[in-house]
């Protein structure tokens, strides 16, 4: 591509580089300059302008935004994504249902790595998407991008975005009450938002003795009529065989995991009763805020399998925003 300033006598078939303000209106940027563009800007009393001219191998911005997207969804029906026009060299993909986003980072940063007039970016693998919210956005960053940079991108990002829907769609929050209170309405508040947001419908309020064998029952009980159950007990689960961990083996079920690198959400579990996952709580589930459960419990919710392996990598960005319910600060001194 070359670029530069010319007089307007050598601007036809140029793009024009800068916006240019006219006694009405203004002519933008990235226009194709043709002889009725080159009129207005005679009449204004412009005799210069800043142009971009392709050379033979250079593809214009769109058609680069628009091939990169389709390579990134090749079928985006399939995936729950869609693809907007493409303006301006940019391309936004968009979500089309409740869930999270699945992105391969190595193949999003091989693209990127092509050539720097060609970018995506991404929000974070995982994160929650609702319906219509953006994913991604392609952007060839100034007019044009050379074709063999624009066909390697195209390879290196091949199937790199797509979007895991809600399939759990049924959810039953189990608490446990400690000597006879019942401290059950914030958690059941706090809960019910977040299944709202994922468009799943959430049992009636069920709360029982902190207890093993009456955790057990509700357990047994509850899977067949359930996707997914949350157990937020009244007093914290502060080992593998406490109360709520061993009321799921009881129930005839395993835990297959306990603790998290993210705070707060230090003290969940991880357990299932056949193919129904339990989540065991952490107590910051009270919040609404934003804490270690909600990174599972979405993944969850969407069939994307969370493992010992993917709760031990959530470290790194898992130092999140101190809740102003929690009891002790982090700050000691």
């Amino acid at each position: 591509m070359r670029f530069g300033a010319v007089p307007l006598s050598e601007a036809e078939g140029a793009i024009l580089a800068h916006s240019v303000a006219l006694p009405k209106g203004r002519l933008r940027k990235g226009v194709l300059l043709d002889a009725a563009a080159l009129g207005k800007l005679e009449a204004a009393g412009v005799h210069q302008v800043t142009v971009a001219r392709l050379d033979a191998d250079d593809v214009h911005e769109d058609q680069a935004a628009e091939r990169l997207a389709q390579a990134l969804v090749p079928d985006p029906a399939a995936v729950h994504l869609r693809l907007a026009p493409a303006s301006t060299g940019r391309v936004n993909i968009y979500a089309t249902q409740t869930g999270v986003a699945r992105i391969d980072a190595a193949r999003i940063n091989a693209v990127n790595a092509v050539h720097p007039m060609v970018t995506v970016a991404t929000v974070p693998e995982w994160h929650r998407m609702a319906a219509r919210g953006m994913v991604a956005t392609v952007k060839i960053i100034s007019y044009a991008a050379p074709e063999a940079a624009v066909a390697a991108a195209c390879a290196a990002g091949q199937d790199a975005l797509a979007l895991s829907p809600v399939t759990r769609k049924r959810a039953l929050l189990i608490q446990t009450s400690v000597g006879g209170r019942d401290d059950s309405a914030k958690g059941q508040r706090a809960m019910a938002q977040r299944f709202d947001r994922m468009g799943v419908s959430l049992g009636p309020k069920t709360v029982v003795p902190h207890q093993t064998e009456a955790l057990r029952q509700v357990l047994s009980e509850a899977v067949p009529a359930y996707d997914i159950l949350c157990v937020l007990t009244g007093s914290a689960t502060s080992d593998l065989h406490d109360i709520a961990p061993e009321a799921v083996r009881a129930a005839g079920g395993a835990v297959v995991h306990y603790g998290m690198p993210v705070d707060p959400g230090n003290l969940l579990f991880l357990g299932h009763l056949g193919d129904v996952p339990v989540i065991g709580l952490p107590g910051c589930a009270r919040s609404p805020a934003l804490n270690g459960a909600d990174w599972v419990l979405e993944r969850l919710l969407c069939d994307v399998p969370v493992g010992p392996q993917d709760i031990m990598g959530m470290g790194v960005g898992g130092l999140l925003k101190e809740p102003p319910s929690r009891p002790a600060p982090r700050e000691t001194a």
